[in-house]
């Protein structure tokens, strides 16, 4: 806009209206807890795959290319994000 006449309103409206729409991390069964550890487990490199994850008070989704799965550390990377596994709601394979 050419003239704002209230500086900086709109970062603070926007601000505001995130922290307002943030989600509570979600609470998985021990079901949820061994269907995801037995997708971790056959996921490798290279693999296509959909990940939905808690991140910044919501839940995200992520789809691509698996380019990595660390067992030791407890996380994966997919296009560029590294994803903790106590962050993970739902992983599919595509």
């Amino acid at each position: 806009m050419a003239f704002d006449a209230l500086k900086g309103l709109r970062e603070e409206l926007k601000k505001r209206e995130e922290k307002y729409l943030r989600e509570k991390k979600k609470e998985l069964s021990e079901e949820k807890i061994m269907e995801l550890s037995c997708m971790l487990a056959v996921l490798a490199k290279d693999d296509e795959a959909e990940i939905t994850f808690y991140h910044a008070g919501h839940y995200v989704v992520v789809k691509g290319v698996i380019q990595s799965v660390n067992l030791v550390y407890k996380y994966l990377e997919i296009n560029g994000t590294r994803i903790s596994f106590e962050d993970l709601l739902e992983i599919s394979r595509v």
